[in-house]
């Protein structure tokens, strides 16, 4: 069996089976950016900085059992996905209350 052959996307576009320590840390690196990206455009309020820093502390760390759980299963596609879902929502949400402001 190649293991090369079972990698989700990004596993396999960035090369982890041969070079495993910088293809992980990209992988890791994608996935923090891809949580914060979606955390910010669904989740996110105004927090003081310390209670901020904190939370992207506890997402920094959980995207490290992601990072692992990722090589074999979409976890960076399904940030994707989610990460695109909530941009279309943001879009829309801001072209609803622009079209309000403006029959108002």
């Amino acid at each position: 069996m190649n293991v090369a052959e079972r990698l989700s996307f990004f596993p396999a576009l960035y090369n982890v089976t041969e070079q495993p320590k910088v293809g992980m840390w990209l992988l890791y690196l994608t996935i923090v950016a891809l949580s914060i990206l979606v955390y910010k455009l669904g989740f996110a309020k105004k927090l003081p900085l310390g209670k901020s820093i904190i939370i992207y502390i506890f997402l920094a760390a959980g995207s490290t059992i992601l990072t692992l759980l990722g090589i074999f299963l979409p976890i960076a596609e399904g940030l994707v996905v989610a990460a695109m879902i909530l941009i279309i929502y943001k879009i829309r949400l801001h072209q609803s209350k622009k079209q309000q402001a403006e029959a108002k």
